[in-house]
């Protein structure tokens, strides 16, 4: 994996963060802040930099829990490719997938407030039932001391934290939801070092029709679901009830739309949607501040376009400094598959893009542009420097 990788992993998770009032200076830049924290070693393995191992004060906290989201999630989709080769891997924030099912308000305690997972990872591809892991992402960036275990004890702990939250979260009765826990050192002796847990379950989600109101181009409505006692655990005293989000199995099929929505308001975020976005929120789920005019220089829009190879990309960019150079980075989608979402064709926007997997650019095959990711969903993030000759007019430095 490369640096951009990871930080383009990154972007895509932090799309639809706190609900999208980031969308004016869109959240999924704050990833660029770590271009000059990895480095490869003379293995070619990803390795921190001098300037990334020395954070200072509260920001190696954040610096930890932010890649530590990168590097869990990209460790997690690799193995879901691996073990689903002929499906596509779709990531949602678990928070926003869980919003149209249960309430914020008290007195039931907000949802932020209830131990959750972190993301929802979809194994899915067209006229099949999908399959959905739910994951947890950690990282600590603590420094080993010689013959002390202090980073082993808080990778435990945070993989018992993240035992905790997956369990609050069911699909039907049972323990039939596959999970995935997380914790990344970031100073092992051995280099960056992602742990991993996993249970198995094989709840598969049913199959949605392309069309119709059952389909995920209608927009969903809110559900009411139990959170206080909803699991029910078989134990030899007899049956004990726990907290938990719990899908029922009757509504698999309206969760797999939500699910589904969610992923494409994050696709259309990445590239700069705006309004477009909202469409597939509801106003708890941030629907309302996509929907709302942005303050003016601030705007993150789909108002560039680029050429990767022979495919036309639609997207937002941002221009800011490394050491002093100043460089341009692109986000965006096909223009193809953006044309789709944009129009509320999720359901042959999912099928066009499963057909088109394999097609997209590779880093080698473009020109002009430095570092690149192209991902198999259609997306697209690539940094290059800008020429000294660029108008300074056009310009915002971060």
């Amino acid at each position: 994996m490369t640096p951009w990788d990871l930080i383009s992993t990154f972007a895509r998770a932090t799309t639809l963060a706190r609900q999208g009032r980031g969308r004016g200076l869109a959240e999924h830049w704050q990833g660029l802040k770590y271009c000059r924290a990895f480095t490869a070693d003379r293995h070619g393995s990803l390795r921190l930099t001098d300037e990334g191992k020395a954070p200072e004060l509260s920001y190696r906290a954040m610096q930890a829990r932010e890649l530590g989201r990168a590097f869990g999630l990209a460790v997690a989709e690799r193995a879901l490719r691996e073990r689903y080769p002929d499906h596509l891997i779709s990531l949602v924030d678990a928070e926003t997938a869980l919003l149209p099912g249960f309430a914020r308000t008290k007195p039931a305690g907000t949802l932020g407030a209830r131990p959750r997972p972190d993301f929802l990872l979809e194994a899915w591809r067209p006229g099949e039932g999908s399959r959905i892991f739910v994951v947890t992402v950690n990282g600590n960036h603590q420094a080993v001391k010689p013959k002390t275990s202090a980073s082993a004890r808080t990778t435990y702990r945070q993989l018992a934290r993240g035992s905790e939250r997956v369990e609050r979260l069911h699909l039907g009765q049972g323990n039939e939801t596959p999970t995935i826990m997380t914790s990344t050192e970031f100073l092992a002796t051995a280099g960056v070092t992602v742990h991993v847990l996993h249970t198995t379950g094989g709840v598969e989600l049913p199959v949605r029709p392309t069309s119709g109101p059952e389909s995920a181009d209608v927009a969903i409505g809110r559900r009411a679901l139990r959170y206080a006692d909803s699991v029910a655990i078989p134990t030899k005293r007899g049956v004990e009830r726990h907290n938990a989000f719990l899908i029922p199995e009757e509504q698999f099929s309206w969760f797999g739309r939500v699910i589904a929505r969610a992923h494409a308001a994050g696709q259309l975020s990445l590239a700069g949607g705006g309004g477009t976005v909202g469409r597939y929120l509801i106003d708890e789920q941030g629907g309302k501040h996509f929907s709302e005019t942005a303050f003016a220089g601030t705007a993150s829009v789909h108002d560039a376009k680029t050429c990767f190879g022979e495919e036309q990309y639609v997207g937002t960019d941002q221009v800011f400094r490394i050491n002093g150079t100043r460089v341009e980075a692109f986000s965006g989608i096909a223009t193809e598959l953006y044309d789709l979402l944009a129009e509320g064709k999720v359901e042959e926007y999912r099928q066009r893009v499963y057909e088109r997997r394999k097609d997209w650019p590779e880093p080698d095959d473009i020109d002009g542009w430095g570092a690149s990711s192209f991902r198999p969903d259609g997306t697209a993030l690539a940094i290059r420097v800008l020429p000294n000759s660029a108008s300074s007019e056009n310009l915002s430095s971060g």
